[in-house]
């Protein structure tokens, strides 16, 4: 094998130059120059054209390989409804092919395909590869994966021949082609006669690829008189699915009367890339890292009949960054390119779960109705120092208030990487934050997507590296597109069959909640609510950084009214009606302790400096009474003369005024 060399590259789904100034990822390339002979540009990529066991070769190169190094191989015709190759490049995989022309799948063609397979995988790519046969290219595809299943991960034909009799024999209906019909009879030793029960087609060998459980896809045109698929496609689908093997069929009304039917502009490459980096781009054991439950039609109805949508991101810093996020807008409005959407930023750096519920209302609901959450909170739970109790009221808190506000609402929630999330799945034992909402996602019938462990499982099986290539728990770009890669094999496995023709939306089942005094009806109160103010103050454009305090601070959480008191003793009190009662503050280097009251009872104390507050007004929750019986109570707050030992201060800066209503 060629020397392994690192270099610096990303390049996403027209994202590259949005997160260019982002640590970059260190990621596996083969050489300087990669591959033999002629380096060519091709849509972009760099293509290289050589000469392979006396037979015309290219590849072509991804700008960053994805993890394994999964790869493309197409047998005829390769510029023919290359669409779905040129998604896959910028998903991370190479394209190859290797030129069998006139050889047509026979034994000699399959010696070649032998030794370029094994070319491929000693140049460090995937020993087992995506294959694409357009037409003829069929006969060559079925012949190597009835060989060698081993090698094989998953098959899409187009139009593809499955029975030589039918072309180019043109026994059946089709018109044939006599003088290829006398090269196949030469290559595979065939008469007229002896043709006749030829059982070396493709339609004849697959028992060996339905036991070794290969996906298939097949896209066929209904008036092709060139290869019809009654003799070709239809026949090996219904022989496949009755050996226990899995295929799906594209069809398109008429193909081209210039090409017989067999021509047709490409309807769906998106779904055809989809197939592909679904059943590719994982870990060896075929398993993926993501839990269906239920389905994602509702949003895929609105998507595809009304031709808009809104789509969410809530979540903290991971969120908020240039990438997962982008790639997965754009991947949305690449399978449905007559969609107008309306994407939602509604993450806010630091923030988890119980900030999530509280804040659902402002910063998600309030753009309408919206048709497709996407929630994350499991790395802030666990560095927020969240309970198990308030990691399910959290989780729990968004999703009853998503439903609640419509019930037509599909949810998918993730669990991000985070070195300690790794230590835990190599110790057999889930993370806390991820354990508690998946019990949550569980019970509300959520899908989920397990990143953490995806991260972990994949650079244990020496796919990549989590210093050199996935940084840290704030990802590099190549993070990002493993993110983002593993969310749309979840929304393909979801939308792999097309939507019926009579869809409607279904609302889901509101179950009852697991705990009674989750956040799902958390809201913001107005700063103005509150009555016997004696030295707090709204400041209509705080920064919290002025007076000398210094620290940095997160979008939202500066130049924004906040009720301020920085000197002890300042009190204020508030009338509510819930279950629980808190604040959404900023806590800088400054902040000090506060003392409060419910409904005239024993004085608590609370202090609000984190162990971030030294450098950051960090946008904090601070849940004061959680298990308040439904009902109207009274609270008041008060500074105090005490602070932590760290803090500069007894500073009290609230963003939000937090109630979980009744």
């Amino acid at each position: 094998m060629r020397p392994l060399l690192l270099t610096l590259l990303f390049v996403g789904l027209g994202l590259g130059g949005l997160i260019a100034n982002q640590a970059s990822a260190e990621v596996v390339n083969l050489d300087s120059q990669s591959w033999p002979g002629e380096k060519k540009n091709w849509n972009g990529f760099d293509r290289y054209e050589f000469q392979f066991d006396g037979r015309r070769a290219f590849v072509v190169e991804p700008k960053v390989a994805a993890p394994g190094h999964p790869w493309v191989w197409r047998a005829r015709f390769p510029s023919f409804h290359a669409e779905a190759d040129r998604i896959l490049l910028n998903r991370g995989f190479h394209v190859a092919h290797i030129d069998t022309n006139g050889m047509l799948g026979s034994e000699r063609a399959m010696q070649h395909w032998d030794k370029f397979y094994h070319f491929m995988v000693e140049h460090g790519l995937n020993r087992e590869v995506a294959l694409e046969g357009v037409s003829r290219g069929g006969l060559f595809v079925y012949g190597f994966a009835s060989r060698w299943p081993e090698r094989v991960r998953c098959i899409y034909c187009d139009t593809p021949v499955c029975d030589v009799r039918s072309w180019p024999g043109g026994k059946g209906t089709g018109r044939g082609d006599p003088k290829t019909w006398q090269i196949c009879l030469e290559e595979y030793g065939l008469t007229e006669e002896t043709a006749l029960e030829f059982k070396g087609n493709p339609i004849d060998r697959l028992q060996p690829i339905a036991d070794a459980k290969i996906p298939a896809l097949h896209i066929v045109s209904l008036n092709d008189v060139i290869v019809p698929p009654t003799e070709n496609t239809f026949i090996l689908a219904e022989r496949y699915r009755k050996l226990g093997g899995k295929i799906d069929i594209m069809t398109v009304a008429e193909g081209t009367e210039k090409s017989g039917g067999h021509h047709f502009p490409h309807p769906d490459p998106v779904r055809v890339a989809d197939f592909i980096e679904r059943h590719t781009a994982n870990l060896s054991a075929h398993e993926d890292h993501f839990v269906l439950r239920g389905s994602l039609d509702n949003c895929r109805t609105v998507f595809e009949k009304e031709k808009r949508g809104r789509v969410a991101f809530l979540g903290g810093s991971i969120t908020k960054m240039d990438g997962w996020r982008q790639l997965t807008c754009e991947y949305l409005q690449q399978r449905f390119p007559q969609t107008e959407f309306d994407f939602v930023d509604a993450a806010i750096p630091s923030t988890g779960s119980t900030p999530g519920a509280f804040r659902f209302a402002s910063d998600v609901l309030s753009h309408g109705d919206v048709d497709l959450l996407f929630e994350e909170a499991a790395v802030n739970d666990l560095h927020n120092m969240r309970t198990p109790v308030e990691m399910t009221r959290g989780m729990e808190g968004i999703l009853r208030h998503a439903r609640r506000s419509n019930p037509n609402m599909d949810v998918v929630v993730m669990h991000f990487v985070e070195p300690r999330h790794m230590a835990n799945y190599r110790n057999d034992q889930i993370p806390e934050a991820i354990r508690q909402h998946e019990a949550v996602a569980d019970h509300y019938g959520v899908s989920t997507i397990q990143l953490a462990k995806e991260v972990t499982e994949r650079i244990d099986a020496g796919q990549f590296d989590w210093k050199k290539d996935f940084v840290n728990l704030h990802p590099s770009p190549y993070g990002h597109r493993i993110y983002a890669s593993t969310i749309r094999r979840l929304l393909s496995t979801a939308w792999e069959i097309p939507l019926p023709a009579e869809s409607m939306l279904t609302p889901h089942e509101m179950p009852e909640p697991i705990d009674r005094f989750s956040y799902d009806r958390g809201r913001y109160v107005p700063l103005d609510s509150i009555k016997d103010a004696d030295g707090f103050e709204v400041v209509s454009d705080c920064d919290p950084t002025s007076d000398g305090v210094g620290g940095s601070v997160r979008d939202g959480f500066a130049n924004v009214p906040m009720l301020v008191a920085t000197k002890p003793n300042a009190s204020f009190s508030m009338t509510f009606d819930g279950r629980a009662v808190g604040l959404f503050i900023a806590a800088g280097p400054d902040a000090g302790v506060i003392s409060y009251q419910i409904d005239g009872g024993p004085t608590k104390t609370r202090d609000l400096f984190t162990k971030w507050s030294r450098g950051l007004h960090i946008p904090w929750v601070v849940l004061l009474e959680s298990e308040l019986e439904p009902g109207t109570h009274e609270i008041k707050i008060q500074t105090t003369d005490r602070k932590n030992e760290s803090s500069r201060g007894h500073a009290c800066r609230i963003v939000h005024l937090l109630v979980n209503g009744s």
